[in-house]
């Protein structure tokens, strides 16, 4: 069974760090401030890493298969109906990005931040409000 608990504190997390970057990052900024880029960087990552635990958590406790990646999570929880597969493929994504960010796999696109803060923020609430509700059933 699911910790709720554990779970609402990730998805509160996740709504943290979306505000803050709403309220508090300065996106046109990235390209010429470094502590800026960092702070949106760091706190992107920060943001997608609260989400694969939500989705890790759920997916063993409630036994929903053997992921072969962290992206495969989010194909898991749509499968059992935890989350849209549309959100599950954006989600993917922001694993990918997050590996980079973390991992230095590529050097990080300023302009994929851009876009990850100016159009992708959402689909973080989305996925919190989803798993929110269905833990509150």
């Amino acid at each position: 069974m699911t910790d709720a608990e554990l779970v609402a504190k990730k998805l509160a997390a996740i709504e943290t760090y979306v505000r803050e970057l709403r309220e508090l990052g300065r996106p046109e900024r990235l390209r010429e401030d470094v502590r800026e880029q960092r702070f949106v960087e760091h706190t992107l990552q920060l943001a997608a890493q609260a989400a694969l635990d939500v989705a890790s958590h759920i997916v063993s406790d409630d036994r929903l298969g053997e992921p072969r990646s962290n992206r495969e999570l989010f194909d898991l929880l749509a499968r059992s109906e935890w989350i849209d597969p549309d959100l599950a493929a954006v989600l993917r994504d922001m694993v990918g990005f997050r590996n980079v960010l973390v991992h230095g796999y590529d050097v990080v696109d300023l302009g994929v931040v851009e876009d990850v803060v100016a159009n992708h923020l959402g689909d973080l609430l989305t996925f919190a409000a989803s798993i929110r509700a269905r833990i509150t059933k």
